[in-house]
């Protein structure tokens, strides 16, 4: 899956660090589970850039593997960062996508942070439920016989 055009917000420094950035975020679609957590882990020091794309990519159309990776990254931000980070995994638990939900829930969880439960769907009351008929006893149950053999 190809990541889409940013748009250059202004901080960053030159253009290596926008190749460094576009690198990442293509890295954390990969295939190997070890280079989206490293880059995703990169993208955890990159202050604002990488959280930037650490939550498009939360909130994208994407993969729940790579979904994964981002809250991985969400989660080892540091510093002034990383009350932002939790703000953002928090919104996921809002979010329409159940993936998304469910990511953010267990990245909180590991965080140490209290996450309400998700509501249940309600049973219906007792008085809603179908009533059935009882059979009628027609006919006695017949008695089955078995023979036993004597030795």
């Amino acid at each position: 899956m190809e990541l889409e055009k940013r748009e250059l917000s202004g901080r960053e420094k030159d253009e290596a660090s926008i190749k460094l950035l576009r690198k990442l975020g293509e890295q954390l679609y990969s295939s190997d589970a070890s280079n989206r957590r490293r880059a995703a882990y990169k993208l955890s020091w990159m202050q604002e850039d990488g959280l930037d794309i650490l939550k498009a990519v939360l909130f994208g159309d994407c993969p729940a593997h790579t979904k994964n990776a981002a809250a991985y990254g969400l989660r080892k931000m540091r510093g002034r960062m990383k009350k932002m980070a939790l703000e953002v995994l928090e919104q996921g638990l809002k979010c329409r996508d159940a993936s998304t939900r469910e990511i953010c829930r267990n990245a909180l969880k590991m965080l140490g942070q209290k996450v309400p439960k998700e509501p249940r769907p309600k049973k219906p009351p007792v008085s809603h439920l179908r009533i059935r008929e009882i059979p009628k006893k027609s006919e006695p149950r017949r008695r089955v016989v078995t023979r036993r053999t004597r030795r």
